[in-house]
């Protein structure tokens, strides 16, 4: 088991998933940075990192090669690209990558979220995935592997996911949670 004062949660403070991440790690006395930019509603203050202009630049991505990577359309709103933005230093800033919504058959990850996990592969981060419909968790390599009691194993971590977390995803993080962290 990991100590969880030497703990880092990477997360973005959004309402649903990544509340609850931070909720959990708030709860067993892990750090939080949740990255954010100007004008972005975060439920989560704790730990909240705005992020410049030019810090966002940094983590610049192509929406056309988004789009065809997760073989959907993404909008090109200004917004949504600085959202994909801090997903990218929520990642580049972890060692492993846990991620609550919807794996689909083309084996990305339903919504906006699926950039978090499509940027792990990318980055060969470690990546599991809590796929509310199916009740369980899923580790990425090159396929998706059913896992059970599912831990956090390094020090710095991502959590995030979709706005929309139900009962069986946050007792999934809840019990995440409790497996990795001493008290």
């Amino acid at each position: 088991m990991l100590n969880p004062k030497e703990c880092v949660l990477y997360s973005g403070g959004a309402a649903g998933a990544e509340a609850w991440f931070g909720r959990m790690a708030e709860k067993h006395g892990l750090q939080e940075v949740n990255f954010s930019f100007e004008g972005r509603q975060t439920e989560r203050a704790r730990g909240l990192r705005v992020l410049t202009n030019e810090e966002l630049a940094l983590k610049d991505v192509s929406l056309s090669y988004v789009s065809k990577l997760m073989s959907r359309q993404y909008t090109s709103a200004p917004i949504f690209r600085k959202v994909l933005q801090s997903i990218c230093w929520q990642v580049s800033s972890s060692h492993e990558v846990f991620v609550v919504g919807e794996i689909l058959p083309d084996d990305t990850v339903k919504g906006g979220t699926g950039w978090g996990a499509e940027f792990s592969k990318i980055c060969n981060k470690r990546l599991l995935v809590f796929d509310q419909n199916r009740n369980s968790w899923f580790h990425w390599d090159n396929a998706w592997t059913k896992q059970d009691n599912v831990v956090v194993s390094e020090r710095f971590f991502t959590g995030t996911g979709t706005r929309f977390i139900n009962e069986n995803g946050q007792k999934a993080v809840a019990e995440l949670f409790a497996r990795s962290f001493t008290r």
